[in-house]
């Protein structure tokens, strides 16, 4: 049975969603007040905030408050553990599609002879 990460489950959660991936693009290219991530959602600020607090949960954004400015800012590394996994699910599944190559191989040698 597979382990069951808890982290890696909030981050596909939290990448789930258009809008927060959105936000995680906006983000990329630097911190941005949260008023200027709202503008091009459409959505009003008490959704975004919610979206906002999705991405922290996962570890994916840090947010810090000046005054009354709330500022984001993206945190790279949080993707770790789910490059980790897609790597791990990648060898699985090029191993099996190894087997099933050979294994078809074999059967198309077995059917000439």
């Amino acid at each position: 049975m597979a382990k069951h990460e808890p982290d890696l489950s909030l981050l596909f959660h939290a990448l789930a969603d258009p809008t927060r991936r959105a936000i995680l693009s906006r983000l990329a290219a630097g911190p941005a007040p949260v008023t200027e991530l709202a503008s091009p959602t459409g959505l009003r600020l008490p959704t975004v905030m919610r979206h906002l607090s999705v991405l922290e949960e996962a570890g994916l954004i840090t947010t810090s408050k000046d005054g009354r400015v709330r500022t984001c800012a993206i945190v790279p590394q949080a993707l770790g553990p789910m490059r980790t996994w897609l790597d791990d699910q990648r060898a699985i599944w090029e191993a099996r599609l190894d087997r099933l190559d050979d294994y078809v191989l074999q059967l198309m040698k077995d059917r000439e002879r």
